[in-house]
């Protein structure tokens, strides 16, 4: 049986549907557009993207330029790679749909954002853990020392080991993830500097342009994220022109929000906002 409308790619830069033919339901109407995170894969959105398909969007997410293979290809990636490779999708995409939706996790959700501030035509954004500050409670305490390497050639040889709790708080999906990492085949074991760099040079570029943020957009955010604290979030939130926008804080879970305790909470009210934003006024929710 061929399922339509789910593309997911995963690893290896081989365009791999999730099941069947990568081919767009001729009767959809809607559809989603989704970003993995920085150093990850789309296997980080593959239950998110299964919830949706099965609500009725047609759902695709590909592995980002540098990411799903070696550590030595995201060190010669780019944020404009990451963004042309985006655009590049979303223009594909787009005309088919009458209603076409963002969704992203970390570096995912300030790619989404971007494109949103580029494009009029976004229907709504969901962006998750948006990263646009490195600023968690398990970043390095010499972090302040980091502009030092960002900044010269000592980017093209560090790295930040990824280590628990590998953004989540779930003790046994943290178990599950790790071991899974180990094996390399849904993500880096680490953060090369140099996407990290890239990474500050994007969200730079996003937070300089905020205003042009106009579509409707929740904000999804863990008060524990471990990763980046809620101060990303609140800066989209607070910038956006967005006459439509709501902003979630999560209590128990860390950066990874889609696998994480209140995964199920966060799968409805993404479906939830997408299928009734129109109708909502600008709010927060705690």
């Amino acid at each position: 049986m061929v399922d339509r409308g789910i593309d997911f790619e995963f690893l290896h830069g081989e365009a791999r549907p999730l099941t069947g033919t990568a081919a767009a339901s001729a009767a959809a109407k809607k559809a989603i557009l989704l970003f993995h995170g920085l150093t990850g894969s789309p296997f980080e959105m593959k239950k998110y993207g299964w919830f949706l398909h099965q609500n009725g969007y047609d759902v695709y997410c590909y592995s980002l330029p540098g990411h799903g293979t070696h550590e030595k290809n995201i060190q010669s990636a780019t944020w404009q790679d990451w963004v042309d490779f985006a655009q590049s999708k979303y223009d594909e995409l787009r005309p088919q749909y009458k209603d076409f939706y963002l969704s992203g996790v970390c570096l995912g959700g300030v790619i989404a954002i971007y494109l949103a501030q580029k494009n009029k035509n976004v229907s709504a954004i969901v962006s998750h853990s948006t990263t646009l500050f490195l600023d968690g409670w398990t970043i390095p305490w010499y972090n302040f020392m980091m502009p030092l390497g960002l900044n010269t050639i000592l980017r093209y040889y560090y790295t930040f080991p990824e280590r628990e709790p590998y953004g989540i708080k779930n003790e046994k999906t943290r178990r599950t993830i790790a071991k899974l990492m180990g094996k390399s085949t849904i993500a880096l074991d680490n953060y090369p500097l140099t996407c990290v760099y890239e990474l500050l040079k994007l969200s730079r570029v996003v937070c300089n342009d905020i205003s042009a943020l106009k579509c409707p957009i929740l904000l999804v955010h863990a008060l524990e994220d471990d990763l980046t604290s809620t101060k990303s979030a609140k800066f989209v939130y607070k910038g956006a022109s967005s006459e439509i926008k709501e902003y979630i804080e999560l209590k128990d879970s860390y950066h990874m929000v889609l696998y994480d305790n209140e995964k199920e909470f966060v799968f409805e009210r993404s479906l939830g906002f997408m299928e009734t934003y129109a109708s909502k006024q600008s709010v927060v929710s705690v």
